[in-house]
């Protein structure tokens, strides 16, 4: 088990970070400490400051105050591009694909970016990392779908695309903002699924915000609780099915889990 206190036995750290919207303490004073090869959960009621808390992670927004470490390394303030380029990988609420290329398109421009070849005037685009996007495809249950338009495809098989995609810069974090937003309950189970053996095959490191308790309490090793922008509690499945304090914060709902 990794130090909490040491930042270079951790893949992703904060300490007492802190965000305002006017007079909304939307983030407040939230530690969070994730091992390498954590599955975890970020839950809460709306407002919890969840998605604000991702958007602080991966530098969309920028902090008031407090510290985010990736990998041992100081990373507070630094945007988005520069913190994929560290191995830091991330899927939002809604999904993010290029609608008029094929899935294998999409998958292959992923590569390219990584492996900064987008500027390359010499060699035609769609015959580089074809091999590469077809296995991240394949991987990923979309094989028979690569050479379709992308925005054709059903919404749980562009939610997997965007896995795909994220999947392509070779992250050692994977953040996955409501991965399962829009799904039928059937299509949310499969693709936590699917993220819970990838993660158990590469080692990767996941934090993912979801609303469906049952997707969570399936699929996370590990949970931490916000309430109002603060940590209300942090542990396993089971501790935080037991704690009074979240079953009082969400009204009941976890008592079916």
């Amino acid at each position: 088990m990794a130090d909490p206190t040491d930042p270079q036995e951790l893949v992703l750290q904060t300490i007492g970070l802190r965000k305002h919207f006017g007079g909304v303490l939307a983030v407040n004073g939230v530690d969070l400490s994730v091992a390498p090869g954590d599955v975890r959960a970020i839950i809460g009621p709306n407002g919890a400051g969840k998605t604000t808390l991702f958007n602080l992670l991966t530098g969309d927004l920028t902090h008031d105050s407090g510290r985010i470490y990736f990998a041992g390394e100081e990373v507070s303030g630094l945007p988005p591009h520069q913190l994929c380029r560290r191995g830091m990988g991330r899927t939002f609420q809604i999904t993010s694909i290029f609608r008029r290329l094929s899935a294998l398109e999409n998958v292959q421009t992923a590569f390219l970016s990584h492996h900064r070849r987008h500027y390359n005037i010499l060699t035609p685009a769609r015959r580089l990392y074809r091999d590469d996007a077809f296995a991240l495809l394949e991987r990923v249950g979309l094989q028979e779908q690569a050479r379709k338009p992308s925005g054709i495809l059903p919404h749980g098989d562009q939610r997997r695309l965007e896995l795909a995609i994220a999947l392509a810069s070779g992250p050692r974090l994977l953040l996955l903002d409501e991965p399962t937003a829009g799904m039928a309950p059937r299509e949310r189970h499969e693709i936590m699924a699917l993220v819970a053996r990838i993660t158990s095959d590469t080692g990767l490191t996941v934090v993912f915000t979801e609303h469906d308790m049952d997707v969570v309490f399936a699929v996370a090793r590990r949970i931490t609780v916000l309430h109002q922008g603060s940590v209300l509690t942090e542990g396993s499945p089971a501790a935080v099915r037991a704690n009074p304090d979240v079953r009082r914060v969400y009204l009941g709902q976890l008592t079916s889990c």
